[in-house]
């Protein structure tokens, strides 16, 4: 895992090289199992280079592993300490897994984007969701939170992190729960597309 003095080191360096774009998330976004350079950020960040519309971006993997929407909201001052121009919000699946309440998530992604405006940084919302064997009841008041942030909040929304990858073995390790290579790079894909309209609009 990066030190948080390390990550500052980088988002200050990224930031002098341009704008910003961190991700605050947990182990799918740090790249759980896969070097660093595999993870869906490293990807989105090449692909952006790559493209001149979008080559003033770098990206800023601010992943932890093991991270619930309480650990982001304890640690996003010290990611914005070095003024990112956006922050991607990649939380909450952890929450679901551990069953912890709702509203202790919502009031987290709320604590954590009302930081991010207050730094002058846009918030990017990526949603997330739990499997019904969870009940059907929390799964689906899970899934609720991230559109009523993004609605109530005026939030872009990924409406779901994992499309097209959640529950494909051919896509995930051994765990089925952590997308592998290729995984990683569904994930890039997705969030690419979805990304770069966002960051051209700010």
């Amino acid at each position: 895992m990066v030190s948080r003095l390390a990550l500052l080191v980088l988002l200050a360096a990224a930031h002098l090289r341009g704008e910003t774009v961190a991700f605050l998330g947990d182990s799918i976004t740090a790249g759980y199992g896969l070097p660093v350079e595999q993870a869906y950020p490293a990807l989105v960040g090449a692909a952006l280079a790559a493209d001149p519309a979008t080559a003033v971006w770098r990206v800023v993997n601010a992943g932890v592993s093991g991270d619930t929407s309480a650990g982001g909201l304890r640690r996003i001052d010290w990611v914005l300490r070095a003024k990112p121009t956006a922050v991607v919000i990649a939380l909450g699946g952890n929450d679901g897994l551990r069953g912890l309440p709702v509203a202790q998530l919502e009031a987290n992604l709320r604590g954590i984007i009302a930081k991010v405006r207050a730094a002058g940084a846009r918030p990017l919302l990526f949603g997330m969701r739990v499997p019904h064997n969870l009940g059907p009841a929390y799964a689906g008041e899970f899934a609720a939170v991230y559109q009523r942030l993004a609605r109530e909040l005026d939030v872009p929304l990924l409406p779901f992190l994992l499309e097209g990858v959640a529950l494909r073995p051919e896509l995930n390790q051994a765990d089925l729960i952590h997308p592998d290579a290729d995984g990683q790079a569904v994930i890039a894909r997705n969030v690419t597309a979805w990304l770069k309209p966002h960051l051209a609009a700010r």
